[in-house]
């Protein structure tokens, strides 16, 4: 059977992302620091912020751009990014946000896939993206380099040729239920990345399903590290901090050194990371050289954090650990662990090995895989486990140009098959197992490689560990370990697989080892499994 979401209905407005972050900013909020850059130490109030967004918006516009366009937008992440990004929504554009770390390839693709009319970048990406844009038939004119030369130097504008006209913003009329806000492209960890059509209700829904659950207030510092192009930084940083009128300190990339300076030096309150990051957190002797007492929560995502390393970083960190669930197609959160873990909402603690609870307005329900029967909520204890399924106002509108992978993820009731193996309490707060493509398969037993990762990363000289599946002399599929070890370890790879036999069932356990110097991920901090196979 499905099981809704527990907590209150809230309103879903009918809006632009613009109208529903920027329409409500009071005379107090105006003045208030929305960005501080961290390298530079730049801050942007609100009111410069907006004025910036409009101004931007403008400047698209008197060059043609509209409802109906698709513009490319490759950068790390600062204040600029942000001005960009809500400049090309308020214009009536979409906006097709590209991972930093891509190469021309990568990029020409995308941009060819997303029919993309402009790119927008900065300087220090600016070689890879002048030879993605001619792939994808940009001409120089729509390449602007925020910060670079200018049009009369290298033929590429920048943002002083784009707002020296001082066009006011354009009026602009959509539907927000079906025009797109955002068009971010799947990880591909398991496949060819497609792009994932977000219209404006999707995000405006999902920032307000979020919102009460965080609790985030004006007051608060959130450290943004986690990259806004991808949909976890759009929408969990970005967005929901602007619409709490919080303040965000702005880092383009991670440093661990800098990632701590930047919580004491800005007395931070919230930080969103991914796993690797709590990794560091629990291990690294740097945590113990800075004062981190300003931080109260911190929520990870993006991949399924363990529980034990979870408590290392709350212990260590003297803060709450929460962590939630999603993905780019649910723009992007389906559950999540409210900031005090559920005890005013819920009267209970979310257990830290689960992702918490539905949403707001949106209901899950799990399946057996083979045969499509739902899993009940159980009266006590964990359900079996199988497919979880969700359906609410933040599912995408689809994957653009590909009805065919659209239809095989969303079914014909409306149910999105996440593709991930969960469980559910008799609370309601659910549990992901693994991804349902990547159970490696031993002599007809299901081993979840996350399972295995979990115990790697108990053993405390190893710091980063994935686990896959691959064919030994027999053609049968074992579970081999990718280790990264402390850089004083003499640990072998019998010690590893003994470490991990002593943990598990027989058939998990561990058959090859390899050390390797870093684990490859995506830039959300999801394993690359496929680089690794």
């Amino acid at each position: 059977m499905s099981f809704p979401s527990p907590f209150p209905e809230v309103d879903i407005p009918t809006a632009s992302v613009y109208e529903y972050l920027f329409s409500g900013l009071g005379d107090a909020d105006l003045d208030r620091v929305a960005l501080t850059d961290a390298k530079s130490g730049r801050a942007t109030t609100y009111r410069e912020l907006v004025a910036r967004i409009d101004t931007f918006a403008g400047a698209l516009a008197a060059r043609g751009v509209g409802v109906g366009d698709v513009i490319g937008l490759l950068a790390p992440n600062s204040s600029a990014f942000a001005v960009a990004f809500h400049g090309i929504l308020r214009a009536g554009a979409t906006a097709t946000t590209i991972n930093a770390l891509f190469r021309a390839k990568d990029i020409a693709k995308q941009l060819t896939d997303a029919k993309a009319t402009m790119l927008v970048t900065v300087a220090a990406l600016l070689p890879q993206a002048e030879e993605g844009a001619a792939a994808a038939g940009i001409p120089a004119d729509n390449l602007v380099v925020l910060d670079g030369a200018g049009r009369d130097t290298d033929g590429h504008p920048n943002a002083a040729d784009l707002l020296a006209a001082g066009a006011a913003a354009p009026a602009v009329t959509f539907a927000p239920s079906s025009h797109l806000a955002a068009l971010p492209y799947s990880s591909g960890t398991t496949g060819n990345p497609k792009g994932v059509m977000l219209t404006h209700r999707n995000l405006v829904a999902n920032v307000a399903q979020i919102r009460p659950l965080h609790g985030m207030v004006a007051d608060d510092v959130v450290l943004a590290v986690l990259p806004f192009f991808h949909i976890y930084g759009m929408t969990v940083l970005l967005n929901a901090a602007l619409h709490a009128r919080a303040r965000l300190v702005i880092m383009p990339s991670f440093d661990l050194g800098e990632f701590l300076g930047n919580i004491a030096e800005h007395k931070c309150t919230i930080a969103f990371i991914a796993p690797p990051v709590a990794v560091a957190l629990a291990k690294h002797p740097l945590v113990d050289e800075h004062d981190l007492s300003s931080l109260k929560v911190v929520m990870s995502g993006a991949a399924p954090l363990d529980a034990d390393l979870g408590h290392a970083v709350a212990q260590r960190l003297d803060c709450r650990v929460v962590q939630g669930y999603g993905m780019s197609e649910l723009s992007p959160v389906s559950h999540i662990t409210p900031f005090d873990s559920g005890r005013l909402d819920m009267h209970v603690d979310a257990p830290l090995s689960s992702v918490g609870w539905t949403v707001s307005n949106a209901v899950s329900k799990i399946v057996d895989p083979e045969t499509g029967a739902e899993i009940g909520v159980p009266a006590e204890g964990l359900s079996e486990t199988g497919e979880l399924l969700f359906k609410g106002p933040n599912v995408m509108a689809g994957y653009l140009n590909n009805d065919e992978a659209t239809r095989a993820t969303i079914d014909d009731d409306g149910w999105l098959h996440t593709g991930d193996l969960a469980r559910v309490d008799a609370h309601g707060c659910v549990y992901i197992v693994d991804r349902l493509k990547e159970l490696i398969k031993y002599k007809g037993y299901q081993v979840p490689p996350a399972e295995l990762e979990a115990v790697l990363l108990s053993h405390p000289e190893i710091v980063d560990a994935a686990v896959v599946g691959v064919l030994d002399g027999e053609g049968e599929e074992v579970p081999k370990a990718f280790v990264v070890t402390q850089g004083d370890s003499a640990l072998t790879d019998a010690d590893v697989m003994e470490f991990v036999a002593g943990q598990v069932a027989p058939y998990k356990k561990v058959r090859q080892v390899e050390f390797i110097d870093a684990i490859p991920k995506s830039s959300s901090g999801k394993i690359l499994r496929k680089d690794l196979k």
